[in-house]
């Protein structure tokens, strides 16, 4: 299975292997969490184990969620995520253990998702990479987008035509990345290539557990 660590993006840096080689690494502030719950296949109708992140004042949560974490006995969280795992996959997790560093070693492959960085409102040269109109004196297409041939025949615009709008703010999944290094005392991981979002964002860090 792979279990969800959250994490903290810090920013780049670079690190020097022992064979001389520069290398770029993003770096990764871990969250710790707690399993909040496991789910399986008889009661819920699937497996999976709910884990939560980042300590948050009781008071600040609606009735419901008081009650729900009053009954585990666990401290009130802010972020609540599910890792689907396959039958008798939990590996040997019960409500309570603490997830974090410990499920995450140097030289693992894992998968990142976060936030990308909000570019607002580009034309479509920026965010799609179009090419610009005649720039000398008299012409009326520098920048614009031309014709979206719309016509008689189809009568409209295809979905999924390339034109001005927002650009970043996606939620995107980089795979396959490699952790080069952690720094256990201060939580932080340092990352192979770069992953998606500004400093400060918040990250799910998809890594392989021990119950596959």
């Amino acid at each position: 299975m792979k279990l969800k660590v959250l994490g903290r993006k810090i920013g780049m840096t670079q690190l020097i292997e022992a064979e001389g080689n520069v290398v770029p690494v993003s770096i990764v502030e871990v969250v710790s969490g707690q399993v909040l719950g496991i789910k399986t296949e008889k009661s819920d109708g699937y497996e999976s184990v709910v884990i939560g992140y980042q300590n948050v004042d009781e008071e600040s949560l609606i009735k419901p969620k008081r009650g729900y974490f009053q009954k585990l006995n666990i401290s009130p969280k802010k972020v609540i995520k599910e890792s689907r795992i396959s039958s008798d996959g939990s590996a040997g997790l019960v409500v309570g253990d603490d997830i974090g560093m410990d499920q995450i070693n140097v030289g693992d492959s894992i998968d990142v998702q976060g936030k990308t960085i909000g570019k607002g409102f580009a034309g479509v040269i920026k965010r799609h990479g179009f090419a610009c109109g005649p720039m000398s004196h008299g012409s009326k297409s520098h920048r614009r987008p031309g014709s979206i041939g719309g016509g008689t025949d189809p009568g409209r615009v295809w979905k999924g035509k390339k034109m001005a709008g927002r650009m970043g703010n996606k939620f995107r999944t980089i795979r396959n990345l490699t952790v080069a290094s952690k720094d256990v005392e201060n939580n932080v991981l340092f990352i192979k290539g770069s992953v998606p979002g500004k400093k400060g964002n918040l990250l799910v860090i998809k890594v392989e557990s021990n119950g596959n």
